[in-house]
Parts: structure tokens; C-alpha cells; sequence
């Protein structure tokens, strides 16, 4: 990985929200380089155990000293009882935190309007829309008391342009990048910074679980050219977090070079 200034990052508490895998799990890892305290959230224990466990290694790898404290909270951040519940979860010494990175998400089928279900409907917004505006909430007062914290959403392409098959998770990327919006206007006044990475499109088990389960099918999305890696959207959220405390990254647009919206990728050329 790219070698970027992280010494602002060390002994900083960052918190991750679907941390067991993809973008959230390399995100741990780059700031646990970088002598950052982590707190990881996830639904998968035994995953977020992994995590944590090659959290743990990075750091002692770095040869950085300070930081590299580890803590995981097992949690579905669409329960509001859980999401609120969350602080007391969080060991004494890791309660305050200096950057949130709302990372939690997921798309679950391609159905059209007119044949959505609404449990997908529904599972969709809770994580994506409410459980990220929940999980902010519970933190950003004691930012705005400290006058100093970092909120980063997950935000998305789609987020930016919809596309056939997508409508309620375009929709949820739409809310997201309306809320972080309204966050960085309110905020503007305080030393809180906001920022939205927005990728394109990610070889992770996002693409898996859209095809809910069938694994054939979601190989063929990134079939003819190269998407994006779990890490190349870690190190925008980590350079992102990493910047003098005067210096906001308000959005990050990440696409492969390949893709130009959500649905134009030239596949099979160099």
C-alpha cells in the first residue's frame, strides 16, 4: 500500500461498523498500521474475531509504538435497542471515539419495482439508512462536546446514479449521501469532520449477497476487467481520516478505471 502520513492517526480510536469483512475489515487492518485503538462491530463474531486477530499482527508488525488496542462488539447495527446499547458494549478506555466509519451495508437481490419484497425493502433501509444514522447519533454529541471527531459514511455510485435492478438500494445510498450532507452543513461551525467515500464497484461478498448466495453468478459482475480491492478503498478512508485536523475530505468518488457508471464497464480490454 501506498506509504501516506499516518502519525496524525496514532492512539486515535476509530470505530467500524461491519468490520468482519470486504472494505470494513481491510479499513481495520490500514488503520491498526497506522497505531490506531480500534473498535470493530460486526454481525459474525467468529469473522470479527479474525479481524481483529490480523488487526493485532498489522500493528505489531508496523514496529509503530502506541496504540494498536483492539476491541470487538458483536452487533446487527438494524436493531435500534442494539445500536443504542452500543456504548456501554465498548471497553472504559476506548468509549470516546475519534472517527466513526459508518461502513455497514448491503444490496440483497435485482428485483424490479412492482416485484420487490418487502422484507428486502426493509432490511435494506435498516442497515443502510437508519442503522448508519443510529450508530452516528450515538456518537456525534460527545464529538460536537470534544469539538473534535471524524464521521465517514460508505456511500456508493449508486448513491449518485441509479441504475435497472437497484431502485431500494440506490435509494438507501441516496438517503446516505442527503444525510451526510445535512451532518457536514450542521457541523460546520465545530471542529467535526465529515466525509463520504462514494466506490464503484468492489470485488467483495457485497456482490454475493446480492445474488443471494449463488456465487456464479456474482463472479460474472467482475468478469473482463478489474474492480476495485477491499484495500484500495481502505487507504481513501484512511488518507481521508489521516489529514491535518483544518483539512476535510468532504467526498471521495473511487471507481475502477474501467467503470464509468454504475452499468458502463468495458469488460474484456486493456
Amino acid at each position: 500500500m501506498s506509504l501516506f502520513n499516518t502519525s496524525r492517526l496514532l492512539n486515535k480510536t476509530v470505530l467500524i461498523t461491519g468490520a468482519s469483512s470486504g472494505i470494513g475489515a481491510a479499513t481495520a487492518i490500514l488503520f491498526a498500521k497506522g497505531g490506531a485503538n480500534l473498535v470493530l462491530l460486526a454481525r459474525r463474531a467468529d469473522a470479527l474475531k479474525k479481524v481483529a486477530d490480523a488487526c493485532v499482527d498489522a500493528h505489531n508488525g508496523s514496529g509503530i509504538q502506541g496504540g494498536g488496542k483492539v476491541a470487538t462488539v458483536q452487533i446487527d447495527v438494524s436493531d435500534k435497542v442494539q445500536v443504542s446499547d452500543v456504548l456501554s458494549k465498548i471497553p472504559d478506555e476506548l468509549k470516546s471515539i475519534d472517527v466513526l466509519v459508518n461502513n455497514a451495508g448491503y444490496v440483497l437481490g435485482t428485483d424490479r419495482v412492482g416485484q420487490i419484497s418487502s422484507n428486502d425493502m426493509e432490511g435494506m433501509f435498516n442497515t443502510n439508512v437508519f442503522g448508519l444514522i443510529n450508530m452516528t447519533q450515538a456518537f456525534i454529541n460527545e464529538m460536537k462536546a470534544r469539538n473534535i471527531g471524524h464521521v465517514i459514511n460508505i456511500g456508493s455510485v449508486a448513491g449518485r446514479e441509479p441504475y435497472i435492478g437497484g431502485s431500494i438500494y440506490c435509494a438507501t445510498k441516496n438517503a446516505v449521501r442527503a444525510f451526510t450532507g445535512a451532518l457536514l452543513r450542521e457541523l460546520v461551525e465545530t471542529q467535526v469532520r465529515v466525509t463520504e467515500i462514494q466506490p464503484g464497484m468492489v470485488e467483495t461478498e457485497f456482490s454475493i449477497v446480492r445474488y443471494r448466495g449463488d456465487k456464479d453468478a456474482a463472479d460474472k459482475v467482475y468478469q473482463g476487467f478489474a474492480p476495485l480491492t477491499p484495500d484500495d478503498v481502505a487507504e481513501e478512508i484512511v488518507w481521508a481520516a489521516s489529514r491535518p485536523p483544518h483539512v476535510n475530505i468532504v467526498e471521495v468518488f473511487i471507481m475502477p478505471t474501467n467503470q464509468a457508471t454504475p452499468w458502463l464497464v468495458h469488460r474484456g480490454g486493456k
